[in-house]
């Protein structure tokens, strides 16, 4: 895994012009069960993938906290929610707030585990948010998450080739 990691960015660098293109065409004709194939090739990729061996998203990146997540894990703590904000969070350029370190606080290192897991924000819950509804709609945050997460990178490999989109304009007569 370690050596994937290492290699994972330059990977998704690679193929982004690609992936860029390729979701573009997807937006265009998009099939009615999208959904249901990225919910199969997300479940599929799950099967294989411990995310135990990896964490890097926990490593590199910082989730969103919206106010319930604030709340629930300000709760968990048994601390103040504004405590809680001033100890671990901060607003970044896009005035959402994220963690002020990384890796993220609350990862054991040791064995990639999380520590506040049952009251985790709904972001890392649902990363690499590649079987949510309407998935469509996260095609640019997708391809962030494939220089990220190995397994939001297989699934968009295993994607292109579940639902091949012709790249070459068609020749009229």
């Amino acid at each position: 895994m370690e050596e994937f990691l290492q290699e994972l960015p330059k990977k998704a660098q690679a193929v982004k012009k690609e992936n860029v293109s390729y979701f573009k065409r997807l937006k265009k004709r998009t099939p009615k069960d999208l959904d249901y194939v990225m919910q199969d090739l997300h479940d599929k990729e799950f099967e294989r993938t411990d995310c135990l061996t990896c964490a890097n998203c926990c490593k590199t990146t910082s989730p969103m906290f919206f106010a319930k997540d604030i709340e629930r894990i300000a709760k968990h703590l048994r601390m103040k929610e504004q405590k809680f904000m001033d100890l671990y969070l901060e607003r970044d350029e896009d005035d959402c707030y994220v963690l002020k370190t990384a890796p993220c606080t609350f990862l054991d290192e040791s064995d990639n585990t999380c520590t506040i897991y049952n009251v985790r924000p709904r972001a890392c819950a649902e990363y690499p948010h590649t079987n949510r509804k309407k998935f469509i709609q996260l095609t640019d945050l997708t391809i962030t998450n494939s220089e990220i997460c190995p397994a939001a990178y297989n699934i968009v490999e295993a994607l292109k080739k579940a639902i091949p989109l012709d790249s070459t304009p068609k020749k009229h007569r």
